[in-house]
């Protein structure tokens, strides 16, 4: 794999994608309101991983779809490359979409199953008029190769392929118009623990060959832990732990960070670990609770009107370590 540590404050360049206080609200019946993503603000630098984790429902998925305006966010700001994605019209909008890409959970339900591999690939190549005819079809034959399938699987079906095959031609989709940032929303979760290995290795691969950025969501930390530079911790809708890799395996601040450490089996039959046993359900939200969205789950012993009234802000609490928390003190205290 590659280097996972990221760059010096000094040497470390002008983020590619800049996320500022992204919120997305659905509303519901009789004036519900659901807060999917709440006040959400991160960043990542080219060549980045950013893994973003956390329970299922708990704004992931919505807030990868949000950055590239396949959903529209409530308010915030979405800044790529000093463009402010939130505010492009359609036709800009659609010459950005070659800059950011998209490689689904579900390899079976993500492909058309009516077109063959190659003109599943050639499509982004054909509609952002980046080459035609056999042009094109020479691209795509690249494309196959690079990700393992070859250019012979080019006349294959969907139906054809194994489940780690057919993520190999989404991820061939994906870079067929050249992106720079690539959202992985939970890509391996859906197959065998045999072939994420290889679809892991073949990202880490790409990555360093092309220079791409990537948002990658998934919800098993072991996963996270050998692709990332750097992780955030999401819970109902909030970023509440973002640290370097090495720092928040190694130290996690954040009970509820803590809690999902915790439960990452290891492949030890012999090894002995203490479990941090979350109790009660995830919050609804559309109800969420007051102060602090953790507080009524919370193992913490010093709870105390702070955690249930005020809702406790992203701060550094460490260099390069933040976190959203009343009892976590700032390392310079």
């Amino acid at each position: 794999m590659s280097d996972r540590r990221p760059p010096t404050a000094e040497s470390a360049p002008p983020p590619l994608l800049a996320v500022t206080d992204l919120t997305k609200i659905y509303e519901g019946r009789r004036g519900a309101r659901t807060f999917a993503v709440s006040g959400v603000s991160l960043s990542i630098a080219p060549g980045e991983t950013l893994g973003l984790v956390g329970e299922s429902g708990c704004g992931k998925t919505t807030l990868g779809r949000c950055i590239l305006r396949l959903i529209e966010p409530t308010s915030g700001s979405v800044q790529f490359d000093g463009q402010d994605v939130t505010a492009l019209k359609p036709e800009p909008l659609r010459r950005l979409r070659r800059e950011m890409q998209l490689v689904f959970q579900d390899p079976y339900g993500s492909l058309d199953p009516r077109m063959t591999a190659r003109a599943i690939v050639r499509e982004g190549i054909i509609i952002h008029g980046i080459a035609r005819g056999a042009d094109a079809d020479a691209r795509v034959d690249r494309l196959l190769d690079e990700v393992g399938l070859g250019a012979e699987a080019a006349s294959r079906y969907p139906h054809e392929f194994s489940g780690g095959q057919r993520q190999r031609l989404g991820i061939a989709r994906a870079l067929a118009v050249e992106p720079r940032f690539i959202v992985c929303d939970e890509p391996v979760s859906a197959l065998d623990v045999s072939v994420q290995a290889q679809v892991i290795n073949l990202l880490g691969d790409l990555q360093r060959r092309r220079g791409l950025a990537y948002l990658f969501i998934a919800h098993d930390l072991s996963v996270v832990e050998h692709i990332a530079n750097r992780v955030a911790v999401m819970y109902l809708g909030k970023i509440v732990e973002l640290a370097a890799v090495d720092d928040l395996y190694r130290e996690p601040k954040m009970p509820y960070t803590r809690a999902l450490l915790s439960a990452v089996p290891i492949p030890d039959p012999g090894a002995e670990r203490r479990r941090a046993v979350l109790t009660g359900d995830v919050p609804s939200p559309s109800r969420p609770p007051t102060g602090c969205a953790f507080h009524p789950r919370c193992p913490h012993p010093a709870k105390d009107s702070t955690c249930t009234s005020a809702v406790p802000a992203l701060e550094e609490k460490a260099p390069g370590h933040w976190v959203a928390c009343h009892k976590v003190a700032r390392a310079d205290r």
